[in-house]
Formats: structure tokens, sequence, C-alpha cells
């Protein structure tokens, strides 16, 4: 895989065209065999002079995704990309817009990290396109590959600073060593107060679909991390998407409490600005779908992080893209939002 090659492919994309089976499967296989090394958490320790851009939802805006990619810029020896999950469905570029970041993955496989959404899983895929646009671009037998692949993914990521902060208040949370560090997670915590760091790196995951266990395992260990959400009262409570639980602003607290986290940062819902600070700056939301499925008229965002642990934040406006409609590949048309 070569710079020139991505290059080539996405203008390829960006032409109408599909990437000959062979090449796909060559790039799935390429990110594959860098994701089955990884632990379900993944450890990224940033050193001076490196940054990581964590980016939120893309959900198949493949167009959007270009914008983004030209603001982040793509991997380097100094900068790092870590995208939360939730590449595909909805939007009908899936299929370019996890090539792209596979292809990137296969590249720089310790500049370029993607964990797991409530979207890379099949249940989900059937319902909201990315099996239907698999099977049309590139056959029935390349989505059962990628269905595979994504239980590979990791399901979060744990973003550590290596140098003293020098912004701090009573109130932050450092970790043993007395630095910042982000768990970065697509949905958020448990049903469970208690559960370590090491027990989410232990998490057996490959080749777990979150349906074999429940209904889309919303409610239950491990897959409840894609699924939940924050909500603004203390304790649990039932959440507003039918399935799973909301967890409130000292549950998070608690948590990171627990396990020395400056702040959780999750994606997986969308926020008007692209992103939020919730929970007394314990969690922050970042969506990065901007004017989500044509239709919500957000801005989207991403987080940068440097060696100390400071975070900035980028908000961009949606991009202009050839006259295809979300969902278009989905069965029985557009459903639902709020998945």
């Amino acid at each position: 895989m070569t710079e020139e090659f991505i290059k080539g492919m996405i203008e390829w994309f960006k032409a109408g065209k599909n990437l000959p089976r062979r090449y796909a499967w060559e790039v799935i296989l390429g990110a594959y065999s860098h994701f089955v090394k990884e632990e379900s958490l993944v450890d990224l320790e940033l050193q001076e002079g490196v940054t990581c851009d964590v980016i939120g939802d893309v959900h198949g805006q493949f167009y959007d995704l270009l914008n983004l990619y030209s603001l982040t810029g793509t991997p380097t020896e100094n900068h790092c990309l870590l995208m939360n999950g939730d590449l595909v469905d909805r939007g009908s570029w899936s299929i370019e817009v996890i090539l792209t970041a596979f292809a990137y993955k296969w590249l720089y496989p310790t500049r370029m990290f993607i964990n797991r959404g409530n979207h890379e899983a099949k249940d989900m895929n059937r319902t909201y396109g990315f099996e239907g646009e698999a099977k049309h671009k590139h056959g029935e037998q390349t989505y059962k590959l990628f269905a595979h692949v994504f239980t590979t993914l990791p399901l979060a990521t744990l973003v550590s600073a290596t140098k003293a902060p020098t912004k701090t208040s009573t109130t932050t949370i450092l970790s043993p060593k007395g630095l910042k560090r982000y768990f970065v997670v697509h949905g958020g915590l448990f049903s469970k107060d208690g559960v370590t760091l090491d027990e989410v790196r232990k998490i057996p995951r490959i080749g777990r679909q979150p349906g074999q266990d429940g209904l889309m395992c919303a409610h239950l260990f491990p897959f409840q991390l894609l699924w939940t959400d924050p909500q603004t009262l203390p304790g649990r409570g039932p959440s507003k998407r039918g399935v799973g639980i909301a967890f409130g602003p000292d549950i998070t607290k608690k948590w990171c409490s627990l396990n020395g986290i400056t702040c959780i940062i999750r994606s997986h819902e969308v926020r008007q600005d692209g992103y939020a600070v919730e929970h007394d700056g314990l969690c922050t939301t970042v969506f990065s779908a901007p004017n989500y499925v044509d239709q919500v008229g957000n801005k989207g965002a991403f987080i940068r992080i440097d060696a100390e642990g400071e975070q900035k934040y980028f908000q961009f406006e949606a991009t202009p893209h050839p006259p295809m409609k979300p969902m278009a590949y989905a069965q029985g048309g557009l459903a639902s939002l709020m998945m």
C-alpha cells in the first residue's frame, strides 16, 4: 500500500467507479492483519510533538470525509487519526469511506486507529444500507468479509499524554502518573460500576456479533460501550433509543476517578455544533457527519489532542455531493434516525 495508491483510489471513487474486487479484498485484508493484533482497548501514547485527531461518526458521507481529511491531514509520523466508529450505514458511499479508512490503516498501522461503532454490525448493516451497498458494489462474499473484519475492530482506545499538563483545575482527574488521558469509545459506559480498563482490554470481541447475545447487546456487557448515551439526570435510566441505557454525570465521575481518566470522548449521537462538552467536562461527544443524512443541518467536528493532553475543537460544514440520496441501498428506504 502506498500514498499514491490511496490518492488514485480516491480519484477513482470521485469518478463514480468501483474499485476492482481483487483490490478491495487486498485493502480489507491488509487492514485486518493489523486489527487482529490489537487488544480490545488500544493504548496510544502521544510523544512530544505528536497529535491525535479524534473523529466521530462519518456514516458513509464520503465527500464530507474527504473535506474532513483535508482539515485533519492524513496520518504522518507526528500525527494520528482515530476514527471512533460508525463509518458505515446511512450515507450511500459507505464502501468508499471504509475502504479509504482501511487503506490508511494498512499503510500507517500505528498512526491510523479505528474503533468499532454500533453500526459495524450485521443487524445494523442489514437495515441501514451497508449490506445492500456492499453486495451491490462488490458482491455477497465481500460483504461477508467486511462483516467478519468489523468484529476485529478494537472497542476503545486509551489516548495518553506523555508530558505533564500545564493547565489543570482542582477537578481535573489525572492518571496514576499524573498525566491526562482520554478513554475514546463509540457509545459510553456500562450498566454496572467498577469496570476497569483491564477488563475492557481483555474483552473477547473477534467473531462476535452483538445480535448473538440479545437485543443488539445494548443491555449486556461487553457491547454496552458501543450503545450507551449520557443523560443529564444522575444515576442510570432507559435510553431514549428504546434499547440499552443512559448514564448520568455521577456515573461518569465515579468511573473516571476509578480509572484515572481525564475525560470520556464518545460519539454515537448528533450534536448540532458537531461536539458538546457534558457531565462537568468529563464526557465529550464528537460527531463528524455534517448535515447528517442531508436533513439535520448540524456541523461536523473533530478533537485534536496533544502530548500534554490539551484538547482543541474544530468545526466544519457539509460539502456538496453527487445527487445520491442517503439510505439508497437500505431495505425499505429511509429508516429511523435514532439508531
